[in-house]
C-alpha cells in the first residue's frame, strides 16, 4: 500500500445522521472499501462534541434532524477553531434549491441526494479526502518553505550587520577609538530617533547603519588622522574628505541598509546653519539620519578620552550641544537629547569600554 493510500484509509470520517439505519449503511460501505477510522452518531450535539474532541478529516452530514438541523450544525461547526476547514459532504433527501444553496454557501464541499449509488458516494469521499490531503500538504510545504526563507533572511541580515559592525570597528581603530564608541553612538542614535517620533523599523535601520558614519577615515593618511595636535588648514581640508570617501566606499551597494549608511557618512558633518561639509546642506535639507548621528556621535566623542584630548564631563558635553543648537545641531534634537539624557547615560554605561575605569567623575562640572 502506498503512503497516499495509507493516509486515505486512515482518514478520520465522522457520520452524523439521526437515522441509525442510514449510519449502518454508511459504515458498512466505507469499511467495505477499506476505511479504518470511522466514527458516528445520531445526535448532532454529540457530533459537535466529537469534532471538538478529535478533529475529523471529513464529515458526512444529514440535513433533516430533529434536535438540530444540518444548517445549524454547519453554523456551529464554523464557529469552532479550524472548523471551517473541515470538509463536509451533505447527504440528504432534501433536493430543493434553497437547501443546496444554503449548504454550499456555508462551505459544504459536496451535496449528495438520497437515494444514492454506493460507488458514487465512495468516489466523492475519496475525491474530497485527496483534495483536502493535497491542500494540507501544500500548506505544510509552504509553511516549511516560509520558515526556511525567514531563517535564511535572518541569517543574511545578521551577516550584513556583523560585516557592518566589524568594518566600522576597523575604521574606528585607525582613529584610536574603540569599537564600543560606534556601538554606543548607534544606540544613542536609535533612542533619539524614537524620541523624535521615527518609526521603530526606521530607527533600527539608522542604528544599524550609523556605525559606518566615519568609514571614510580609512582613506585619510595616518599622519593626519592620528595627529595629536590641531590640524592646519591643508590637513583639515584632507580630513574633511573622509565624508566623501565614506560616500564613495558605500555607493551603489544595492542594499537599503548600506544606502542609508552612505547617506549618514555623507551628511553627519553637515551643520544646521549650512556651515558644515561636504555640501553645505542646511536645516531640514540635511537627512534626519545624518542629523541624529551628528548629535549622538559628538556627545559620545566628547565623553571619550583620545590622544589629542581628555574625557569631558557630562555637564560640559551637554552644554556644548546646547550652545551649538541651531548652528551645528538640529535644535529640536538637542532638546530631545537633553530630555532623554538619563536613558542615554544608561546606554553609555551598558556599552562602556572594557578598559574604562570609574567614570563617576564625568558627572561633575569641569
Amino acid at each position: 500500500m502506498s503512503d497516499l493510500e495509507a493516509l486515505l484509509r486512515g482518514a478520520r470520517i465522522l457520520l452524523v445522521d439521526d437515522v441509525p439505519a442510514n449510519i449502518e449503511i454508511l459504515v458498512e460501505t466505507l469499511e467495505g472499501d477499506g476505511y479504518l477510522n470511522i466514527d458516528s452518531t445520531t445526535s448532532p450535539h454529540e457530533g459537535l462534541a466529537k469534532v471538538k474532541a478529535r478533529r475529523p478529516d471529513l464529515i458526512l452530514l444529514d440535513m433533516r434532524m430533529p434536535e438540530m438541523d444540518g444548517h445549524e450544525f454547519l453554523a456551529q461547526l464554523r464557529k469552532m477553531p479550524d472548523g471551517g476547514r473541515i470538509p463536509v459532504i451533505v447527504i440528504t433527501a432534501q433536493t430543493d434549491e434553497n437547501t443546496k444553496r444554503r449548504a454550499l454557501m456555508a462551505g459544504v464541499r459536496d451535496f449528495i441526494n438520497k437515494p444514492f449509488l454506493l460507488w458514487e458516494l465512495l468516489h466523492r469521499v475519496r475525491t474530497i479526502l485527496e483534495l483536502d490531503l493535497s491542500t494540507r500538504r501544500t500548506e505544510q510545504l509552504n509553511a516549511e518553505l516560509e520558515r526556511r526563507v525567514n531563517e535564511r533572511t535572518q541569517e543574511l541580515e545578521a551577516t550584513r550587520k556583523e560585516v557592518i559592525r566589524r568594518l566600522a570597528t576597523a575604521g574606528e581603530f585607525r582613529d584610536n577609538e574603540t569599537g564600543q564608541h560606534v556601538v554606543r553612538m548607534s544606540h544613542f542614535t536609535h533612542h533619539l530617533a524614537l524620541a523624535a517620533g521615527i518609526s521603530e523599523d526606521e530607527a533600527i535601520a539608522i542604528r544599524d547603519a550609523a556605525p559606518l558614519h566615519d568609514i571614510g577615515k580609512i582613506g585619510i593618511p595616518d599622519s593626519i588622522l592620528l595627529k595629536p595636535g590641531r590640524l592646519d588648514g591643508e590637513e583639515w581640508t584632507i580630513m574633511k574628505r573622509h565624508a566623501e570617501i565614506g560616500g564613495e566606499i558605500l555607493a551603489d551597494s544595492g542594499f537599503a541598509l548600506l544606502d542609508l549608511a552612505r547617506s549618514i557618512a555623507l551628511t553627519h558633518h553637515e551643520q544646521w546653519d549650512g556651515s558644515g561639509y561636504p555640501h553645505g546642506l542646511k536645516g531640514d535639507d540635511i537627512p534626519i539620519a545624518g542629523r541624529l548621528t551628528a548629535v549622538a556621535d559628538v556627545f559620545d566623542a566628547l565623553l571619550s578620552e583620545r590622544p589629542y584630548k581628555p574625557r569631558w564631563p557630562i555637564d560640559r558635553a551637554m552644554d556644548f550641544l546646547k550652545d551649538r543648537a541651531g548652528r551645528h545641531f538640529d535644535p529640536r534634537l538637542v532638546i530631545l537629547f537633553e530630555r532623554e539624557l538619563p536613558a542615554i547615560l544608561d546606554l553609555k554605561e551598558r556599552f562602556r569600554d572594557v578598559e574604562e575605569g570609574d567614570d563617576s567623575a564625568t558627572t561633575a562640572a569641569e
